[in-house]
């Protein structure tokens, strides 16, 4: 059963909302120093997700994603950082481009290699 096969469903899916800058910004800004006046234990961070992602109507698991994220950019996580990730992608589609030029090269010079075999009837 597919999704498409019902419209109904297709309302209740996630659209993939994007929060603006600013409100990403000031979110992480009032978790991190909670987190530093709290002493960054699990359940007051959890609490604190909690409590500051309702304020801002953001759920607690985007704004723990979002904390993940910030702590790997500035390396105190290990991890692939956001531009590193950008870069890969940028890498991994230029990457399928070369390949499919490749293949195309390949199958137009096997294409003009087999017009030099054929006898010319000149």
């Amino acid at each position: 059963m597919e999704v498409f096969d019902h419209p109904e469903r297709l309302r209740i899916m996630p659209t993939g909302k994007r929060y603006p800058p600013e409100l990403k910004e000031r979110a992480l800004r009032l978790l991190m120093s909670a987190r530093k006046e709290g002493g960054g234990d699990g359940a007051f961070a959890r609490g604190a997700s909690a409590r500051i992602g309702q304020q801002f109507g953001v759920p607690a698991d985007t704004l723990r994603r979002w904390v993940l994220h910030a702590e790997i950019d500035a390396g105190v996580r290990p991890g692939t950082t956001t531009d590193d990730a950008a870069r890969l992608l940028e890498l991994e589609r230029e990457n399928r481009e070369l390949r499919r030029a490749n293949a195309i090269l390949r199958s137009a010079s096997a294409f003009f290699a087999a017009e030099l075999d054929r006898p010319s009837n000149r």
